[in-house]
C-alpha cells in the first residue's frame, strides 16, 4: 500500500465538536444565469425525501505546492466556486412547486453556501488511522441530516473547508433530487479545476436537457411540511473502510470465473469497468454490452464471465447475510444503483445533469447465499443487472408514473444491503492545486444498517475501497469472517 505522509502515532477519537465554523457566506455565479427552470423528472423527484449527498476530499497540507494559507485558501476557493457555478446554474438555484403540484429548479443565482470551519486538534491521522470511521467526520460536512425536499428553502449545494491541525477538507453537499453521483463528481471535478487552472472551458460540459423519456407529467403527492427519511436516523451503527488491492480483486474475480472449462479471466483492465456494474465500458471496447464476457472455445461457448465488482460484492453479500445469522429461509436482498443512461434507447449523454440511477434489486434465501457458493451468488447479481436494458429501465419508470412515490432507503426486514456509488467515478481527480486528495470521505446521510459504498483506491490501479455501515454486533461478525477478511488489505 501507498505510505502516507502523515504521524503514525496513535490516534485519540474526537468530539464531533472538535470542528468550529468561523464563517459562511452564499457565493454567486461569476456570470448570471439565463437558463430556465428544469423540471424534475420521474427519476429526479423519488430523492425529494433523501439526505443530501455528502462526500468530500482530504488533504494534506505540506505537498509540494503547499496549500495557501487560510485567506488565500479562502480567496481561491470562493473564487473557483463563483466560476464553477456559471457552468453549473442549478446548483446556484432553488427548489420549487407550481400551483399544480409540479416540482422544478429554479435558475435564480440565489447562491451556495461556503463555510469555513477550523479543527485545530484533529489531524489527518485522526481522520485516517482509526479502524472504524470517526464520528467526528460528519461534523466536515454542511447541510447535515438536510433532506432533499428543504431545497425549497435552502440552499442546493453547500461547501465547507475545513482547516485541520496539518490538512484541509472539502466537503461538499448537494440535494439529491437535483443530482447523482456522476453529476456530483463531474461538478467536484470542475470545480477543482477551475481553482487549480482557472480553466475557461470544463472538460465535461454538462447536459441540462429534459426531453427524454425521465419526463413525466405525473405528481408526487408529499405530505405538508415535505417528506422525511424512510430509516430511522439514530440507530446505533459501525462505518469502516474495507480496502481491496488490485491484486485481490483478481484472486476473487479469477475464483468466481472457475469453471469446468478452467480460469475464464479476462484482461485485467476490466477491472470495475462498469459505471457501478455498467455495460458502457463494453460499449466502447468492442465487448459484449451485457456486463458479461463470453468466449468461443471451439464450438461451444464458455460460461459467461462475472465482473469484478459483481464478484467483490457477492463476497460481501455472503460475509453480512453470514454475519446476520438469518435463518435459512429469510430473504436477503442485494440492492444495486445502475446508472441508466447508457441503458436507455436512444442513450442519454453521460453529462446529462440530474439522475439517472434505478435500484435493481437480487433476492434469495439466506441459506442459499451461504451454501451454493461465492460464484452462484455472483450469478445472480450479474443476471439482475445484465437483463436491466432499456425494457427494464422503462418498465420502472412506467410503473413509477402510475404510482408516484418516493424513493425507499433502509434496511426494514433486517435483511438487507443496498449498495451505492462506484469505483469508476473520478473521485481522486480533485486537484486544486496541490495535488491529488489522500482519501475520500462521507457524511452521514443516508446511512443505515446495510449501506454499502464504493469508492476506486486511491492508488488508481483498480484497487477499490468500500465503506461499509452495519450494526455494531454485525459489523464485529464480519471482520471476523474469513471468507471476507483474508481479501481486505491491512490497515
Amino acid at each position: 500500500m501507498t505510505k502516507m505522509p502523515f504521524d503514525s502515532r496513535p490516534s485519540s477519537i474526537l468530539p464531533e465538536e472538535a470542528v468550529v465554523v468561523v464563517s459562511r457566506c452564499m457565493v454567486h455565479p461569476s456570470v448570471g444565469s439565463a437558463m430556465g427552470d428544469l423540471k424534475l423528472t420521474a427519476s429526479d423527484l423519488p430523492m425529494l425525501s433523501c439526505h443530501y449527498i455528502q462526500k468530500g476530499n482530504l488533504f494534506h497540507r505540506f505537498p509540494n505546492p503547499p496549500i495557501p494559507s487560510s485567506h488565500s485558501l479562502l480567496s481561491l476557493i470562493r473564487l473557483g466556486l463563483s466560476r464553477a457555478l456559471t457552468y453549473f446554474p442549478p446548483l446556484a438555484g432553488r427548489l420549487i412547486t407550481d400551483h399544480k403540484g409540479h416540482v422544478y429548479i429554479t435558475c435564480n443565482d440565489a447562491g451556495a453556501e461556503l463555510l469555513h470551519a477550523r479543527a485545530d486538534n484533529m489531524s489527518v491521522a485522526d481522520i485516517l488511522l482509526p479502524k472504524h470511521v470517526p464520528k467526528s467526520v460528519n461534523k466536515l460536512f454542511a447541510l447535515d441530516r438536510t433532506v432533499s425536499y428543504e431545497g425549497h428553502f435552502k440552499p442546493i449545494l453547500a461547501v465547507q473547508v475545513t482547516e485541520l491541525s496539518d490538512g484541509v477538507f472539502i466537503g461538499c453537499s448537494v440535494n439529491h433530487a437535483v443530482m447523482d453521483g456522476t453529476s456530483f463528481w463531474n461538478f467536484f471535478n470542475t470545480f477543482a479545476d477551475v481553482c487549480r487552472d482557472g480553466v475557461r472551458r470544463v472538460s465535461s460540459v454538462p447536459d441540462f436537457s429534459r426531453e427524454s423519456v425521465l419526463i413525466s407529467p405525473a405528481i408526487l403527492k408529499l405530505p405538508d411540511g415535505g417528506p422525511t427519511v424512510s430509516f430511522n436516523q439514530n440507530e446505533s451503527l459501525k462505518e469502516r473502510i474495507f480496502s481491496f488491492s488490485r491484486e485481490s480483486i483478481l484472486q476473487i474475480k479469477d475464483k468466481v470465473n472457475v469453471t469446468q472449462y478452467g480460469n475464464g479471466s479476462v484482461d485485467a483492465v476490466e477491472i470495475l469497468g462498469k459505471l457501478g456494474n455498467d455495460p458502457y465500458y463494453y460499449a466502447s471496447s468492442g465487448k459484449l454490452g451485457n456486463g458479461a464476457v463470453s468466449r468461443r472455445e471451439g464450438n461451444f461457448e464458455t460460461e459467461r464471465q462475472i465482473s469484478s465488482f459483481q464478484s467483490l460484492c457477492a463476497l460481501l453479500w455472503r460475509s453480512i447475510t453470514r454475519a446476520r445469522r438469518l435463518l435459512p429461509n429469510k430473504t436477503t436482498t442485494l440492492r444495486m444503483a445502475v446508472n441508466v443512461r447508457h441503458r436507455l434507447e436512444p442513450k442519454l449523454e453521460m453529462s446529462y445533469f440530474g439522475n439517472a440511477i434505478q435500484s435493481v434489486p437480487v433476492q434469495a434465501a439466506a441459506g442459499d447465499v451461504l451454501s451454493r457458493g461465492l460464484r452462484w451468488c455472483a450469478e445472480r447479481l450479474n443476471e439482475g443487472v445484465a437483463a436491466h436494458g432499456d425494457g427494464a429501465v422503462r418498465r420502472l419508470l412506467e410503473d413509477w408514473k402510475r404510482e408516484p412515490r418516493c424513493f425507499p432507503l433502509g434496511n426494514p426486514d433486517g435483511a438487507s444491503i443496498t449498495v451505492g456509488s462506484s469505483p469508476r467515478f473520478p473521485m481522486y481527480e480533485n486537484d486544486f492545486g496541490w495535488g491529488r486528495p489522500m482519501a475520500v470521505r462521507s457524511g452521514r446521510a443516508n446511512k443505515f444498517d446495510g449501506k454499502i459504498s464504493a469508492f476506486p483506491g486511491r492508488e488508481g490501479d483498480g484497487s477499490v475501497d468500500l465503506e461499509v455501515v452495519l450494526a455494531p454486533d454485525t459489523m464485529e461478525a464480519v471482520e471476523c469472517d474469513v471468507e471476507f477478511m483474508q481479501y481486505v488489505s491491512p490497515c
